[in-house]
């Protein structure tokens, strides 16, 4: 009504959800009489926020940048055939091989009979699988155990994994392998071509495909560091400057994530009929700390 707008206006409140009467007086010749909830857009003060500084990334793609990229790209085309001649392992082969690997344990105990220590973790077990001798992801002890190395030949030694070694069940590790060499494979990658370009999509040369491939890479690197910087700006903020959220705010950002996430799953082939199992009680729990978030630095990016 007027009279609401009017109240709203002179007490120069902000409302950002819909009112709820909570009492309503109507009585014959008396002017009616209503009590009204709502949530109102928060007071608070930025002082300070020009100090807030985030390093300016450098987004300019690198030659080695670049090179990594191509080399996806070739390596996803490339095929492995045998070598049939007889030789031993050397750089740039790839060993094929079948292993078992004892993880020894951290602890060791001393008896009569001397030092024991019996594992109890899984063997580590592999058949068929290719190693590059000489390859940047390859560690040391397998180049060295590997290189020279004939097919036939079995294989004694032992492994030391980094802390920070990409399979958690091995970080920090040491495992002892027993390898057989089952053949020497080498990797053919296709001729850089006008033909090679053309199967790779719309491309009239290789020197095209480079070049748009150059330009999609670093416009990636470029989104993505300008994204992650405004995101350490934003938390910057939010750190900083602390008030109350309006809870319908988050909750408008809870189902705009919800139906961000939804949409992707029916992308990836998720049937509606599993998505109405799904606990959406929990779902919208999950996804409330950093709907509060973005609403917070929304605010004080309006601000």
């Amino acid at each position: 009504s007027e009279k609401f707008r009017r109240a709203i206006e002179d007490q120069k409140l902000r409302p950002v959800s819909e009112p709820q009467l909570l009492e309503l007086q109507l009585v014959d010749g008396q002017p009616l009489r209503f009590k009204a909830a709502f949530e109102v857009l928060p007071e608070f003060d930025v002082a300070g926020y020009e100090t807030v500084r985030v390093e300016k990334p450098q987004v300019e793609l690198t030659d080695e940048e670049f090179e990594g990229e191509l080399g996806r790209v070739l390596d996803s085309h490339a095929t492995v055939e045998p070598v049939e001649e007889d030789r031993p392992l050397g750089n740039g082969d790839w060993a094929e091989i079948g292993f078992r690997g004892e993880i020894k344990p951290l602890a060791q105990t001393v008896t009569e009979e001397g030092v024991t220590a019996a594992s109890t973790e899984e063997p580590v077990v592999g058949d068929d699988v290719l190693i590059e001798i000489g390859g940047k992801n390859t560690l040391a002890a397998f180049d060295e155990a590997l290189r020279g190395a004939k097919p036939g030949q079995e294989l004694t030694f032992e492994v030391e994994y980094p802390a920070d070694f990409g399979e958690q069940r091995l970080a920090g590790q040491t495992v002892a392998y027993d390898v057989t060499v089952k053949s020497i494979k080498r990797k053919t990658y296709p001729e850089r071509d006008e033909e090679f370009a053309k199967q790779l999509g719309d491309y009239a040369s290789w020197e095209e495909f480079e070049s748009q491939l150059r330009e999609r890479t670093g416009r990636r690197k470029r989104e993505a560091l300008e994204t992650s910087a405004k995101n350490k700006m934003l938390d910057e903020l939010v750190g900083r400057y602390q008030f109350p959220v309006p809870e319908s705010y988050v909750q408008q950002q809870v189902d705009a994530r919800l139906e961000r996430g939804l949409r992707a799953l029916a992308q990836q082939g998720m049937q509606a009929e599993d998505m109405r199992k799904l606990d959406f009680g929990r779902l919208r729990e999950a996804q409330r700390a950093e709907a509060e978030r973005e609403v917070r630095a929304s605010l004080v990016v309006d601000r």
